[in-house]
This record gives structure tokens, C-alpha cells and sequence, in this order.
């Protein structure tokens, strides 16, 4: 059978492509899967075991079986589609975009804020200018857009469950970002106070477990993907093969 891969961040730097096609035997997992990719592309092999898969746009476990024209993602650890995405009816703003276009948090507060809202929360992630005792030259940014777009939306539906709050915008950019430049942008409208902001936090700390957007920080005289600092999320599974007795 055929399963198309998409890679990214490290993943398609080791591999040198961001899509390929694996002949895979019937009844094959994403461990599998991940085996025949550091056949192919042994460089795969020097990256870290802990990361995530997604079927069909769904993280999955190593052992899930895959089937016949299945999108395949390897998702490296995320570090911590430019179609503007609504969901819900008329009722309920919330908006979920990757983009390469500068970001605003006065624009979205704009697209969230209504009459019966006494409370409008933002968060603007802007790009400084030293990380880890270095001194950063610029950011990229890499995302699977439409994974990301979904998962913010489900981040949205987890605020509604919780606080009761339907407007929420959430943006982010990719590609090259210099010093100064926002990243992220997060707007979210309340009746009161209280839940406008706890719902702001809460959206920025999950879009930085679940949502795969890599950052790669780039100084003088060298690179490096960042991943996850501590522990990964809940959905983080090893994909290593198992080792042999």
C-alpha cells in the first residue's frame, strides 16, 4: 500500500524533502513506517525518539495501523492554510490562521469584541533578541498548517467548555521573523474579566503543547530547532523502534 509522509522542521532537513511516498506492507504501522524513513534516510535515525504522528490530520500512537492513501506526519517536538478558519454559527467568532502576514493584537481584539463582551484579553509573542546565553539574529517559523488550524480550533472548543466563552481568535506567523516582530497573537472576548483572561492564558500555554509550529533560532554562527523544554505534553509518544532483546 501507499502512504503518503509529510515532514517538517528537523524531520525535512534530515530527509531533504518535505513529501514522500512509502510502499508499506498491508497492515503496517506508523512504527513501521518511521523504520523504512531512517532506511531511506538515515540521517532521520540521529533525531530525537519523542515526538508525535498524525493520520488524516489526528495524532495517532506508533502502533496505530495505517491503510491505503493515509497522510502520514512525523511531528517533531513543537516548539514552544492562510485562510482565516471560522467555526460555529453566527453566534460564536472564533478565528484560527496561520500566516505569513505581520500580526496585530489591536486587529484581532477587533474581530472578537461585541456589544455584550465588558472584557476584551490579549497576547502578542514578539521575538527578542537573546535565547539560552545567545544572542538571536532572526526566528523561522515552519507549521503543518491544517493540523494546526484544526487543533486551534479544538483549543477554542476546550475554552468554550470551560469558561463559556465563544470569541477567540488565534494567529500565527511562519516563515522568517526578525527582533521586534510578533509571532502570535491570541484575542479572546468575555462578559467579564475573569474568564477573558484566564481564557487568553490557558489559549497560548495549549497552542504550545498541541499545535505543531516549529522555531528554529538562528545566531552567530549557528542554528537550532527548539523543542520542548521539561517534559513533553501528554500526547507525546516514542516513536523509536523498540529496542531488541
Amino acid at each position: 500500500m501507499h502512504v503518503r509522509v509529510r515532514l517538517f522542521a528537523a524531520y525535512r532537513e534530515a530527509a531533504g524533502t518535505k513529501d514522500l511516498v512509502l510502499d508499506l506492507p498491508e497492515r503496517s504501522t506508523v512504527r513501521d513506517a518511521l523504520r523504512q524513513l531512517h532506511e531511506r534516510f538515515p540521517r532521520t535515525r540521529d533525531l530525537p525518539d519523542v515526538a508525535l504522528a498524525s493520520v488524516n490530520l489526528e495524532y495517532v500512537g506508533p502502533d496505530y495501523v495505517l491503510h491505503e492513501g493515509d497522510e502520514l506526519a512525523f511531528i517533531p517536538p513543537v516548539s514552544g492554510g492562510d485562510q482565516d478558519r471560522p467555526i460555529g454559527d453566527g453566534a460564536t467568532t472564533a478565528m484560527f490562521k496561520i500566516t505569513t502576514e505581520p500580526l496585530s493584537s489591536d486587529a484581532l481584539a477587533t474581530l472578537v469584541r461585541a456589544d455584550e463582551c465588558g472584557a476584551v484579553a490579549t497576547f502578542l509573542g514578539v521575538v527578542r533578541n537573546h535565547s539560552r546565553g545567545r544572542r538571536v539574529l532572526y526566528l523561522e517559523y515552519e507549521a503543518y498548517p491544517e493540523l494546526a488550524e484544526k487543533k486551534m480550533a479544538e483549543i477554542a472548543d476546550e475554552i468554550r467548555v470551560k469558561w463559556g466563552v465563544e470569541r477567540v481568535a488565534i494567529f500565527h506567523r511562519v516563515g522568517r521573523l526578525e527582533i521586534g516582530e510578533a509571532s502570535v497573537a491570541i484575542a479572546v472576548a468575555a462578559p467579564h474579566r475573569r474568564e477573558a483572561l484566564a481564557a487568553c492564558q490557558y489559549a497560548i500555554d495549549r497552542l504550545k503543547q498541541i499545535v505543531p509550529i516549529w522555531k528554529k533560532e538562528v545566531w552567530e554562527g549557528g542554528e537550532t530547532w527548539v523543542g520542548w523544554e521539561g517534559q513533553p505534553p501528554a500526547e507525546a509518544v516514542s516513536l523509536g523502534a523498540p529496542s531488541e532483546s
